[in-house]
């Protein structure tokens, strides 16, 4: 199953061509991948406020195939890859309509208040899982 996050590119998002600065992909990825998290149930403020823990890129492998411009309508699409104990590993990809514009694969893991790398709560990982699973 694959979770749509929908934008639109702002003036502030690109540089003096009207091209997305490259670095502004990896904002409309991690808004995604919030509400990714927010669709499964997962409230991440709630769970640092509760559990101490939180959720941090601990890699990031990322492909710029083709440049969005100011005013483009973009969707970045959310699919888990793998999830173990502290990780997941989240497929990521830009488009506008049909095209790719640009594709990464994130890992997260899960960390306490001291940067220690912890299970996820059972809670989260069964909603990452039921994901997966397209339930």
């Amino acid at each position: 199953m694959k979770h749509r996050f929908e934008l639109r590119v702002y003036y502030e998002d690109t540089d003096f061509a009207g091209v997305v600065y490259y670095a502004n992909y990896l904002k409309f990825i991690e808004r995604a991948r919030t509400e990714f998290m927010r669709s499964l149930g997962i409230d991440q403020k709630r769970l640092r406020a509760e559990t101490g823990l939180a959720f941090a890129v601990r890699s990031l492998e990322a492909e710029y195939l083709k440049p969005a411009k100011f005013d483009d309508e973009l969707t970045v699409i959310t699919s888990l890859e793998e999830l173990t104990g502290a990780r997941a590993a989240l497929k990521q990809d830009v488009f506008r309509g049909e095209d790719r514009l640009f594709s990464s694969r994130v890992t997260v893991a899960c960390i306490s208040e001291s940067g220690n790398p912890r299970r996820f709560p059972a809670f989260a990982a069964a909603a990452m899982r039921r994901h997966a699973r397209g339930n």
